[in-house]
């Protein structure tokens, strides 16, 4: 609790007592009320008790401890690609992805005093990285915060109107402080992924689209790579999203990140796991859940 800016405590508070009552209805989610993750929430859980969480590993244990039912998660953003450190986060938590929730970003600017006042722009850096150009453009340097909407309360507490925040439109009014712009991200498409974690998941069903994600690490010889992606291509199983990270500070051994759709249990998802293992150190199915978004 004392992680949080002072005008934000007595919100959380209130919040965390509701989700303590009935832990069944909470959800998890990483920041400050009116962080873009609260708006995810309330979008994907609309009877559910959203549960703020100074950190995304606060978030996790939330689930883990059965504090929450689930938590949701930024994984990426159509701007500025992954949000750091998930990709380790996710295969260490123990938990499960149930679903995904795509959110539309619309970044305002807020503070204290006037527009013509502020000098710096605290926020996340995902956020700063989104409206670097408009901040640019205004002459506006970038000030980096663990939250978007934490930063509001930041800056609520300062009073400083030289240092706004970037952050979701609605926390302007939750912390009292004047809207100065609005839509202000660098693309009108900017939009950010969420993933579902929950303790366990359901059986796929045969019925609807279908999205399976998973690490693994290939063999360190010639062209395992191609191989163990050669799987897919062969039994006609479309692979959406590949990326590759280094763990522990090692060259040599990179580990991969691959959303694919299908579940387990169809034919040429199957016959490619198996291939993929095939050519691998080890694989590791982090969840099957429902396409919120249809890819292609």
């Amino acid at each position: 609790m004392e992680n949080f800016a002072a005008p934000a405590r007595p919100i959380v508070a209130r919040m965390v007592a509701a989700a303590a009552a009935d832990p069944a209805r909470a959800v998890a989610f990483q920041g400050a009320p009116g962080a873009n993750s609260h708006v995810a929430a309330v979008e994907a859980f609309p009877d559910a008790l959203p549960l703020p969480c100074f950190s995304f590993e606060d978030a996790i244990d939330a689930v883990k401890e059965g504090r929450a039912d689930c938590a949701i998660i930024p994984i990426e953003n159509s701007l500025h690609g992954r949000v750091a450190d998930i990709h380790f986060l996710l295969p260490e938590s123990g938990l499960v992805i149930t679903g995904e929730h795509f959110l539309s970003i619309r970044h305002a600017l807020m503070g204290a005093g006037t527009r013509d006042d502020v000098r710096q722009a605290m926020s996340h850096p995902q956020a700063l990285g989104q409206c670097r150009h408009w901040l640019k453009a205004h002459g506006i340097a970038p000030l980096a915060y663990p939250d978007t909407a934490g930063a509001a309360a930041v800056v609520a507490e300062l009073r400083d109107p030289a240092v706004a925040a970037l952050a979701p439109p609605g926390a302007a009014a939750i912390y009292a402080l004047n809207l100065l712009a609005t839509d202000i991200a660098d693309a009108d498409h900017n939009t950010t992924r969420f993933v579902v974690l929950a303790r366990g998941g359901k059986p796929a069903t045969s019925d609807g689209d279908w999205m399976t994600t998973l690490t693994f690490e290939v063999r360190n010889v010639p062209a395992a790579l191609y191989k163990a992606m050669g799987g897919f291509a062969t039994n006609g199983v479309n692979m959406t999203k590949l990326e590759s990270y280094q763990r522990n500070g090692s060259f040599a051994a990179t580990e991969f990140f691959a959303d694919v759709e299908g579940k387990p249990g169809d034919a040429g998802l199957d016959r490619a796991l198996e291939e993929l293992g095939f050519h691998s150190k080890w694989v590791r199915v982090l969840g099957t859940y429902r396409q919120a978004r249809k890819r292609g």
